[in-house]
């Protein structure tokens, strides 16, 4: 399903409930407009769009020019009516937020107007005290009910806020992912810690019996598979706004009387939640995904000046030309992408080792045929890593296959972990992504024969700081590793260097091949909506 332009959401959505509220003296209305995993995208870049009619690329969409013109012509379609959310990771994704610790983010995302915003589990990329900093630049607070300083004990970030709009009270509870510390390097995480899902239940309570609210929204940032399990546990949740996972929801998720959406990445999208109240109660509701292309939306002129000083200090960095590709490069599906398969190639050929490995990252919007830059290379892989190669067996290798599976497919969200599922140069791998805990795994040969479970294969990967000795990505007991001077960049610099213009056809072989399950979600493919009256 396409999101139609702006202009008809409004018309569609100005009417909403008439029908419903017909004899009620003041309905009101609500609009809760909705950005998350920006990752640092502050300006145009090129995009991959899909729906049931087929795939759609273009080259000059979304940035956060875009996203102000959209939220300004909400303000002035319906104003005093909105209130503008962010869900998170915003600082981290680009080689300028890399290079200025996310405070080239910082203007142009204040000149959105934001309301408030929640942290990501990225928001920890440049330690404590650079969260603090960017945090105090913002024009609006940050809110989280599970982040705490680890030294007092005490929040870092109010747990909600309350905010009256449109005479509609609105409570918003924010949450952060508690498993930070192990999703991310630990390092980064020092001197904070986290709590778990039990924190939100009592403060919906409180909102509801202390501070009078009329909707009560809980902001969270730990995926939608993770978010639809919250919305089925808690009580008195009228939406629940998801991120992490990059899900595009265009249409809602339903749970009983709770509306869970997710609003895409890259500020690309803008997500537009309409509410009617009457009596204190919502009676209609309606969500549109707003895609950000270039026909419909034009620059906000002063947002794009802004952006384009905050980056003029990096762009001889950032231009830099490595490489050239004649194709796509993209990185929207769970089990391979053309971009990873370039990323392990290249770690592949420039250690000589049997396999390759990396994360499943779902940051990175498309890559368009032409030049490839620095800029390019950055948005790939937002931290340098060392690269680290051991051997391992292959018994371990199959052991490491269906953990990794479990990661990404579980049945039970609580056991899912990280992006997903990892890259790899070398193997082809055959599983079955429904089936039973430990046994999805099929077949798994490298360079065309079977994997022999007694043998000594050599593996390389970029390398978390503070990783264990024997750890190579996540394979645990590897043995005579050695971490080499070469970073990842290195690897898929020099790889491009010999090997363009990428036209394609090893890059975009399966190397990951399911016989059924998702292909672009963890979630969606999966998920039936209720029926209700919507």
């Amino acid at each position: 399903m396409r999101s139609p332009s702006l202009l008809s959401v409004l018309a569609l959505t100005a009417g909403i409930g008439a029908a419903a509220n017909a004899g009620q003296d003041t309905p009101r209305e609500l609009s809760l407009v909705y950005i998350a995993d920006v990752h640092a995208q502050i300006e145009p870049k090129a995009e991959l769009f899909w729906s049931d009619d087929g795939e759609r690329y273009v080259e000059d969409a979304g940035g956060l020019s875009r996203v102000a013109t959209v939220f300004d012509r909400i303000r002035e379609e319906r104003p005093g009516s909105a209130l503008f959310i962010d869900g998170g990771d915003t600082f981290q994704g680009s080689g300028p937020a890399a290079w200025s610790e996310g405070r080239v983010v910082v203007e142009p995302t204040n000149a959105l107007g934001l309301d408030m915003g929640i942290p990501g589990n990225w928001s920890v990329t440049y330690r404590k005290q650079a969260l603090l900093e960017r945090a105090e630049e913002l024009d609006h607070p940050l809110i989280a009910a599970n982040m705490f300083d680890a030294d007092t004990g005490e929040l870092l970030f109010e747990p909600y806020l309350v905010e009256e709009v449109n005479g509609i009270r609105v409570g918003v509870i924010g949450f952060t992912d508690p498993d930070i510390p192990t999703r991310q390097p630990p390092y980064l995480s020092e001197g904070l810690s986290f709590k778990g899902t039990e924190v939100i239940q009592p403060l919906v309570d409180q909102l509801r019996d202390e501070r009078d609210v009329d909707v009560v929204v809980v902001a969270t940032h730990f995926g939608l598979p993770k978010a639809i399990r919250l919305a089925e546990e808690l009580d008195g949740v009228d939406v629940l706004l998801s991120s992490d996972t990059h899900e595009r929801t265009y249409e809602p998720i339903v749970r009983g009387d709770t509306w869970i959406v997710e609003p895409g990445a890259f500020a690309s999208f803008v997500g537009v939640l309409d509410l009617r109240l009457a009596d204190g109660a919502i009676v209609d509701r309606k969500w549109r995904l707003i895609e950000l292309l270039p026909e419909h939306f034009p620059e906000d002129s002063e947002v794009k000046r802004l952006v384009d000083e905050a980056l003029e200090p990096y762009r001889k960095r950032m231009d830099r030309v490595i490489g050239h590709t004649d194709v796509w490069l993209a990185r929207y599906e769970v089990m391979n992408t053309p971009l990873d398969n370039l990323i392990t190639d290249a770690i592949r050929a420039e250690t000589g080792a049997d396999i390759a490995l990396s994360n499943g990252f779902r940051f990175a919007p498309a890559t368009a045929p032409g030049p490839i830059t620095v800029g390019d290379l950055w948005t790939w892989l937002p931290l340098r890593l060392q690269i680290k190669v051991g051997e391992t067996t292959g018994s371990d290798l199959q052991a490491y296959w269906e953990r990794e599976f479990e990661n990404v497919f579980s049945r039970d969200p609580e056991r899912l972990f990280g992006g997903w599922l990892p890259r790899v140069s070398g193997l082809e791998v055959e599983f079955v992504s429904t089936d039973e805990v430990g046994r999805r795994l099929r077949s798994i040969t490298l360079d065309g024969e079977s994997l022999d479970p007694d043998k000594v294969y050599t593996v390389a990967a970029g390398n978390r700081k503070g990783a264990p000795a024997d750890r190579v990505h996540r394979l645990d007991g590897c043995t005579n590793t050695r971490r080499l001077e070469m970073t990842t960049h290195d690897a898929v610099e020099r790889y491009l260097q010999a090997n363009s213009p990428i036209r394609g056809v090893e890059h975009r072989r399966v190397r990951c091949i399911v016989t059924d399950g998702v292909v672009r979600s963890q979630a969606l493919s999966s998920l039936t909506t209720e029926d209700d009256d919507r």
